[in-house]
């Protein structure tokens, strides 16, 4: 008789860590995420700008600080919060788990099994770690979270039990073998939590975009500052007079407009944003950037079970197995659906078949896996006989014509994808002895076929119509037969034939994609295979995204551009998943891919922007500099015009309705239109100091304002540009804006605080005619591009 461990054998384990404790970490520490996003050459000069400017008094002019924190706390935010969700991944749910020990039963947390621990298992258990089969009644296991395969599996004395699967029905004892990161499920869960984020264009483009300023500021700060001292006599003059504090100040001035700051605050608020509407639809975003994922994504592939269907099986019909039904049929298929030993897929009859006129039968045979069968026999009334409920090929003998027929329509219905099972039936009773032996009755007649089928989800078949007809390639993965998953994927409307086989695939990754490219439908998908399958659509140039809800599925998800797990999915799975639909409609995806969109293409126009003022910033910094001129504006001034051709008006457009379908190419786009613009109105700008140089007798005060009108003028027109086409809230926001510049200019409180003063009138004609000629070559920028790039 099993006693399973002793007090003393818990505790030697214990001290020799054979646990079932799956490790927390991820690779990525707080210190390393917060050092990457604020520890950087971009925030150390502004910071060093923003200290500068403090020292020197110039509160006023340090306002872009708050813009620089804001975008570090979102950085670190995003990224804790991603490896906060992978830490907290965790296989099991089940809080408990029953032990034998010093012969008594004991309930215990699952981290505190210890290998060589007996556990008890029965129906509703979820197994706490791997183990050998001890002894068996009936055990039958739901693997499909692990291994995908749907139809649960017997297990007999010496099988092996995984853990995280869950007990259907029978009982049994099993001696665990494999604990805490060692078991199937704790080596799953460790590949999966490598740190990543999500492959974002935007951010991919915006870091781009970073990387290449970062490397230009310090060339391009050289030049501005030694520009400066020379425009305040020289740098011996400069520092003797104390006219280095001016020149200090414009110098940041410069470096600080090259820095697009509002664009990684603006990006990340669109994101958000798209993330609480999206919340709101019971669609749960782990990581913002994920908005815009599913609307690049040009392959889904979806596991089946669990996503395009429920994970249950369901019963679908009867067949004729022959010219007649035995009497009694019907009330025998209720006594094997309320059989409290009966398996999963026996269960289902319940759903037709409920009236058994109170049958008391004489013996019973339960159905093993080794069998494929079970049987009932009863002594009196029409039922009198032997039932008997399994796979037709091992309950038929074909040795009856009969026999053959019902075998052959088996064998074409199981052909179309359908699980088939046979009822026959005996004449003679089967004595007690005779069940106890578990052999199958001789003369047995086929009386009805039954076909079981998966239960597919009601929102599947549209939301795969949807995505069909937006140009995305849909591959379905499954660990069961590939005619089953065919059948599947016929119900929801997909032509796939007869499926691939995946054990077939070949395991170069290059002739993998090919297979990949030419075929929908795959079963007997291993979880290894899943991930490979999808790195191998990567590797096409795809962007690919993945549904799932079994811990078999984390890898896969893992491995592609976007992750989306079911409400139904593990906690590892949902933890790796980029997106979680909460209420496990699969037709909430439409309105992920719409949200993506709009996101995707505000940005877009919002990044036009910015990277125009970042494009004439590191222009006009340039140029003064090699001109030994001093920078045209003061830091508040650019705060001023930035807040009103960008920061304001770019925040109402990010938020704003968009439908336009996803373009590759966002970053070549915004750049062939900024730089450009950026370009066209430097020259306006150098226009019109070039022009006070050469008259000369302006004030420095002036001349900066005429600059500010200039500029903003300009740079209001490109807003004009990009709002197109117009509607009422664009015309409203860009008319608001050129009222708040007349304001600026106007209202003497503000206008002392920014520091403009109106130019004189023959300075304010030449500022007319070069902002006009700025916002003409803005125009003239934009109709070439439409026409040129049809957009």
């Amino acid at each position: 008789m099993m006693k399973g461990l002793s007090s003393e054998d818990v505790s030697e384990r214990v001290r020799g860590g054979l646990t079932n404790l799956v490790s927390n970490t991820s690779s990525r520490s707080l210190w390393n995420i917060f050092r990457a996003n604020v520890l950087t050459l971009f925030n150390a000069v502004v910071a060093g700008s923003f200290a500068l400017l403090l020292f020197l008094g110039q509160w006023q002019d340090a306002l872009f600080g708050f813009a620089a924190v804001g975008n570090a706390v979102i950085g670190v935010a995003q990224e804790y919060r991603a490896k906060k969700s992978l830490d907290r991944l965790a296989v099991l749910n089940s809080p408990h788990a029953r032990v034998l020990r010093d012969g008594v039963i004991k309930d215990i947390a699952m981290e505190e099994v210890v290998l060589d621990d007996v556990i008890l298992l029965f129906a509703g258990d979820q197994i706490p770690a791997d183990a050998t089969v001890h002894d068996a009644r009936g055990l039958e296991i739901d693997e499909s979270l692990l291994t995908g395969e749907s139809d649960p599996v017997d297990k007999e004395s010496g099988a092996e039990v995984l853990a995280g699967s869950t007990v259907v029905s029978g009982q049994g004892r099993a001696r665990v073998i494999r604990v805490g990161d060692d078991s199937f499920a704790g080596r799953l869960t460790g590949e999966a939590k490598r740190f990543s984020l999500v492959n974002s264009e935007i951010r991919n483009g915006l870091n781009k975009i970073l990387r290449w300023i970062t490397l230009a500021l310090l060339p391009v700060m050289a030049v501005v500052i030694n520009g400066e001292m020379q425009a305040h006599g020289g740098w011996n003059q400069a520092l003797a007079t104390g006219e280095w504090r001016t020149g200090a100040v414009g110098a940041v001035a410069s470096v600080i407009a090259m820095i697009p700051l509002g664009l990684v605050l603006m990006t990340s608020v669109a994101f958000a944003v798209g993330g609480l509407r999206l919340a709101r639809e019971k669609v749960l975003i782990q990581e913002l950037a994920a908005v815009e994922g599913l609307a690049r994504v040009d392959v889904l592939c979806l596991d089946k079970t669990g996503t395009l269907t429920e994970g249950r099986i369901i019963f679908d019909d009867v067949h004729d197995a022959g010219p007649d039904r035995a009497p009694g049929w019907s009330a025998a298929l209720t006594w094997f659906g309320a059989d409290p030993n009966a398996n999963a897929t026996a269960r289902c009859l319940t759903a037709r078949f409920t009236d058994d006129s109170g049958l008391r039968p004489v013996s019973a045979v339960p159905f093993a896996s080794v069998r494929k069968w079970s049987a009932v026999s009863f002594g009196e009334g029409a039922v009198s006989g032997v039932w008997v409920l399994g796979a037709p090929e091992l309950v038929l003998k074909a040795t009856t014509p009969g026999n053959t027929d019902a075998l052959a329509r088996a064998a074409r219905l199981a052909s179309t994808g359908f699980r088939t099972l046979v009822l026959a039936h005996a004449s003679e009773p089967m004595t007690s002895r005779e069940a106890a032996a578990g052999s199958l009755p001789a003369e047995l007649a086929p009386s009805v076929l039954l076909t079981f089928r998966e239960k597919v989800r009601p929102d599947a078949a549209e939301t795969l119509a949807y995505f069909g007809n937006q140009g995305v390639e849909l591959r379905i993965f499954s660990g069961d037969d590939p005619r089953t998953v065919a059948a599947v994927a016929r119900e929801v409307g997909l032509d796939s034939g007869d499926g691939y086989d995946a054990r077939d695939l070949p395991a170069d990754p290059e002739l993998m994609a090919e297979v990949l490219e030419n075929h929908m439908v795959f079963g007997r998908v291993s979880p290894a295979q899943k991930r490979e399958m999808v790195s191998a659509l990567r590797s096409r140039g795809h962007v690919v995204a993945m549904t799932g809800d079994g811990v078999n599925d984390a890898l896969a998800l893992k491995e592609a551009d976007i992750g989306i797990a079911m409400n139904s999915a593990a906690p590892a799975t949902k933890a790796v998943a980029r997106l979680v639909l909460l209420d496990g409609r699969f037709d909430r995806l439409p309105g992920v891919v719409a949200e993506g969109r709009r996101v995707i293409a505000n940005i877009e126009r919002v990044s036009m922007l910015f990277l125009a003022k970042t494009a004439y910033a590191v222009a006009l910094s340039v140029v003064f500099g090699a001109l030994l001129w001093g920078f045209p504006f003061l830091p508040r001034q650019l705060s001023a015009t930035d807040g009103i051709t960008i920061g304001i008006p770019a925040f109402f457009l990010a938020l704003m309705p968009n439908t336009r379908r996803y373009k590759p190419g966002f970053l070549r786009r915004s750049l062939g239109f900024a730089v450009p613009a950026g370009l066209i109105i430097t020259a306006a700008v150098l226009a019109l100091n070039a022009y006070a140089a050469i008259v000369g007798g302006h004030k420095q005060d002036t001349v900066r304002t005429g600059s500010v009108i200039v500029l903003a003028l300009v740079a209001l027109w490109v807003l004009v540009v990009l709002s197109r086409p117009m509607n009422a809230w664009r015309i409203l926001i860009v008319g608001a804006m050129y009222a708040v510049l007349l304001l600026l200019l106007t209202t003497p409180f503000v206008a002392d605080f920014f520091g403009v003063a109106w130019p004189a009138p023959e300075l304010a004609n030449v500022v007319f005619f070069a902002a006009l000629g700025g916002c003409i070559g803005v125009e003239v920028l934009f109709q070439f591009r439409r026409s040129r790039l049809n957009i």
